[in-house]
C-alpha cells in the first residue's frame, strides 16, 4: 500500500500570515485539513504522514513529525516516520489545498514504468530568458513547457536514492523529483489543472477560497 507525505512546515512569511502556512483559514478551516480530506478519500493510501511546525497539532488519523528547516528535511524526516514496507511514496504540499481525490488517483497510476510521476499544468504564458542585466536572452518553446505541481509519486527507493545524494544538494532542490532526476530515473507528467494552484501570496488565499467555495458538495 501506498503512503503519503504531507509537508505542511511552511512559515509563510510571503502570505503575510503570523503562524504556520498550513494552519491559515481557508474556507472555515485549516489550510492543511483541505488536502488531508483529499488524501484520506484514496484508497490506495494506507497512511498519512505529516510534516509540521512546531506547535502544531498532528490531524486526527495522521502521523505527525517536526518539520525540517528545508523542504527535503520534511519530506526525510517524514519518510523516516512512514510504514516500512509502505511503496511507493507520495509527496504534497500542504500549500495546495485544492488537489483532488482523481488528481492523487491519476499521479500513482502515473508510476507505472517510471520511478517518479509529477503533476504539472501546461505552461501558458511565452516564457523568456534573461541574464542578471535583465536582457532577453531566448525565448522558450512553451509547447515543451510544464509548470510543476504536487502531488509527486515515488517508488520507495528512487526516493531514497535521491534523498541520499550530497547533502548541498539536496537541500537546493526545488522538489524531490529534481532529484530523481539527477539519479538517472525516469520521471512522468500527469496533467494538472491550473487550478491546483500553490497558496504563496494573499491574492492566492483569496483565490484558492472562491474556488473551492464554487466546487460542488
Amino acid at each position: 500500500m501506498a503512503v503519503a507525505l504531507v509537508v505542511a512546515a511552511g512559515r509563510g512569511e510571503r502570505l503575510g500570515s503570523a503562524g504556520p502556512k498550513a494552519l491559515v483559514e481557508l474556507g472555515g478551516r485549516p489550510m492543511l485539513a483541505w488536502s488531508i480530506a483529499a488524501l484520506r478519500s484514496v484508497a490506495a493510501l494506507s497512511q498519512i504522514v505529516v510534516a509540521l511546525p512546531p506547535g502544531a497539532p498532528t490531524p486526527e488519523g495522521c502521523v505527525g513529525v517536526p518539520g525540517g528547516d528545508v523542504r527535503s528535511a520534511s519530506v526525510a524526516a517524514a519518510l523516516a516516520a512512514a510504514a516500512p514496507g509502505a511503496d511507493p511514496v507520495l509527496v504534497h504540499d500542504a500549500a495546495r489545498p485544492l488537489v483532488t481525490a482523481a488528481l492523487i488517483d491519476a499521479v500513482l497510476a502515473g508510476l507505472d514504468g517510471a520511478d517518479c510521476a509529477i503533476a504539472a499544468a501546461p505552461v501558458t504564458n511565452t516564457v523568456k530568458e534573461a541574464g542578471p542585466d535583465l536582457f532577453v536572452t531566448r525565448t522558450l518553446d512553451r509547447s515543451r513547457l510544464w509548470a510543476v505541481q504536487t502531488p509527486q509519486a515515488f517508488t520507495r527507493a528512487a526516493l531514497e536514492r535521491a534523498l541520499a545524494l550530497p547533502p548541498a544538494e539536496v537541500a537546493a532542490a526545488t522538489d524531490e523529483a529534481l532529484l530523481v532526476e539527477r539519479c538517472g530515473g525516469r520521471v512522468r507528467i500527469v496533467p494538472a489543472a491550473a487550478e491546483n494552484l500553490k497558496v504563496t501570496t494573499p491574492l492566492d488565499l483569496h483565490v484558492a477560497a472562491a474556488l473551492l467555495a464554487g466546487r460542488p458538495d
